[in-house]
């Protein structure tokens, strides 16, 4: 049996630039590895952020003023997070609502349907008081506007 010997001849050239590019391909894997692996506290994080955004409003009393013939009064919208809870007239005297006898009994409806619906999309008004339903719907728009979050 004969065995014979052979002689690999390295460059030390070539042997550090082997192990340059390993050392990178190494470094690459870990990166790509934490970059893209299982994420442990930012699963935590991102389910604060949505809960934080998936809020319609701003918790809070808002109100948006009307002015009418130069009697001034409110339109008062109560919020929670998620839901529209009241809306009402506030500062009315009894000149305007003698004035403007339609103003309390439009807003009643009105109210009646955002709290069914949460939204003050699609509201029904009637023809009787078209006017008075936009001019009250605007109000609740503007001051529920106030309520939502930036």
């Amino acid at each position: 049996m004969s065995s014979k010997t052979k002689i690999v001849v390295l460059h030390m050239k070539e042997v550090i630039y082997t192990a340059i590019f390993l050392a990178l391909a190494i470094l690459l894997i870990i990166v790509l590895i934490v970059m893209f692996g299982p994420k442990g506290n930012s699963q935590t994080t991102s389910a604060v952020i949505e809960e934080s955004l998936s809020d319609k409003y701003i918790a809070g009393v808002y109100t948006t003023s009307i002015e009418l013939n130069d009697n001034t009064f409110d339109v008062q919208v109560t919020v929670d997070k998620n839901h529209i809870n009241s809306i009402a007239l506030v500062n009315l005297n009894e000149a305007t609502t003698a004035m403007y006898p339609l103003m309390e009994p439009t807003l009643d409806s009105l109210a009646s349907q955002i709290y069914e619906k949460q939204s003050t999309d699609d509201i029904i008004t009637s023809e009787d008081n078209k006017y008075t339903s936009m001019l009250l719907l605007e109000a609740i728009k503007a001051a529920l506007t106030k309520a939502v979050p930036q």
